[in-house]
Order: C-alpha cells, then sequence, then structure tokens
C-alpha cells in the first residue's frame, strides 16, 4: 500500500475509537478547560502568578499532557488487541510505512488540537491576571503558544513510541503518570540538576519568560523531542522484529 491510504487508513482507525477520540478531546478540554475554570472563578492580585506570568497562563498545560500522553498509548496499544496488528500488517506488508504513518496521524492530530489548546488557554490567562494580564504582543507570547502545540505532540508520541515498545496503554501510562505528576508537582520550584532533563520538564521551557535552569526554551524543547524520537525509534525497531 502507499503511504497517502496507510495514512487515511490510520486516520480512519483513529476516529473510529471512542477511546482515541475521547482522549484527543481531552487534550483540548483539559488544557484550555482548567485554565478557563481558574478565569471563572475571578481574577487574581497582582505577583500572586509566580515567578512567571507566561507559565501560569499555560497551567492546564499538565493536566492536558496526560491527555496527549493517553492519546498517544491509546492509538498504538490497539494494535496490540485481538490481532489488530496482523490485520495492519495484511494491510500494509511494509513495517516501516505502517509504524511510520501511524505515528504521523498521531503526531499531526496532537499538534492540531494542541495548537488550539494553547490558543485558548492563553487567552483564558489573560483573563485570570485581571489588570495585569499579558497581552498578545508580550514577548514569548507566540513562541509559547505555538510551542505548547509542539509539546503535547511531543508526549504523545513520546507514550506512542513506548507503547509500540512495551505492546501496552496501561503499562506505558502506569509509568509516565507517576513520573510526570511527581516532577511537575513535587519537583517543580527544583533548578538545575538531572530532573530538567525530563522530558516534561524540559519540554515546558518553551512556555516560559524567565530563565530556569541550564537550558533555554528551544533547546528544553529539543531535549523533550529526543526523548520522543528515542521511544519512536525503539517502537519501530520492536513492530520491525517481534511476531504480530
Amino acid at each position: 500500500m502507499p503511504t497517502r491510504p496507510a495514512l487515511h487508513a490510520e486516520w480512519i482507525k483513529i476516529r473510529s475509537l471512542r477511546g482515541t477520540v475521547g482522549a484527543l478531546t481531552a487534550i483540548f478540554v483539559a488544557t484550555a478547560g482548567i485554565q478557563a475554570l481558574s478565569a471563572a472563578a475571578g481574577t487574581v492580585e497582582d505577583g500572586s502568578l509566580g515567578d512567571d506570568p507566561l507559565l501560569a497562563a499555560f497551567f492546564g498545560i499538565n493536566f492536558g499532557q496526560i491527555a496527549a500522553m493517553a492519546f498517544g498509548a491509546s492509538a498504538f496499544a490497539a494494535e496490540f488487541h485481538d490481532g489488530g496488528l496482523r490485520v495492519s500488517l495484511a494491510s500494509v506488508p511494509n513495517r516501516t510505512r505502517f509504524y511510520l504513518s501511524k505515528a504521523a496521524v498521531v503526531g499531526a492530530l496532537a499538534l492540531a488540537v494542541g495548537l488550539a489548546a494553547g490558543l485558548a488557554s492563553f487567552a483564558a490567562g489573560q483573563a485570570l491576571g485581571g489588570a495585569s494580564a499579558l497581552g498578545w504582543g508580550t514577548s514569548g507570547a507566540g513562541r509559547a503558544i505555538v510551542g505548547s502545540g509542539l509539546y503535547l505532540m511531543v508526549m504523545a508520541l513520546f507514550a506512542a513510541g513506548l507503547t509500540a515498545v512495551l505492546r501496552s496503554g496501561t503499562l506505558v501510562l502506569g509509568l509516565l503518570i507517576p513520573v510526570v505528576l511527581v516532577v511537575s508537582f513535587v519537583m517543580g520550584g527544583l533548578v538545575g540538576g538531572p530532573a530538567q532533563y525530563l522530558p516534561d520538564r524540559a519540554g515546558q521551557m518553551v512556555l516560559r519568560s524567565v530563565e530556569h535552569g541550564a537550558l533555554g526554551p528551544w533547546t528544553g524543547l529539543g531535549v523533550s523531542a529526543l526523548w520522543a524520537l528515542a521511544a519512536l525509534a525503539g517502537g519501530c525497531l520492536a513492530v520491525r522484529r517481534r511476531d504480530a
């Protein structure tokens, strides 16, 4: 099967599964919804948004990233139930084409929804900030909006690659979610050290306007992307070499 029909087939699979559609929707709802609920509760006082108001405008991404990982994991986990992978490979015998087509569709959908969620989250963050809210022309605002979409895409692909390796979306989420929650909420105040190179901490540097550790906005996102590329490479190797 050529690449274009393979991509279309993967799109049909994703939109046909309630779990993947629900997880994809949850990326937007969790990222923008949490921010909107905070704004609906009322504006905050000056200085109460922490040392980086730009990062505070994307607080909901802490929850959206979990939905992104669930989307990536569920999209790939479906292949490992009830002989799904055998059916897929019967249609697309070239395993590399099949794998890359699935990863491309997962990444494109996560990016599209992530960009929309980032835009809505920043708009809600403006309402939350009140008189001290950041404007659309604030330095770093455009980069953070685009970066939020890229970050959510990277986290979805990271989970997708690990799922291809471990063949279990439940196991992948059981490993990733505790790590992300611990890093984001327990170690969030630490600066420097090995923790800054973990995928979520590094990737969220693109949302900051204030330097925080050794990584800059794009280098941090690049580190996160390397984690995802390593997971995708491992997943591709696993799909190519293991029995369906």
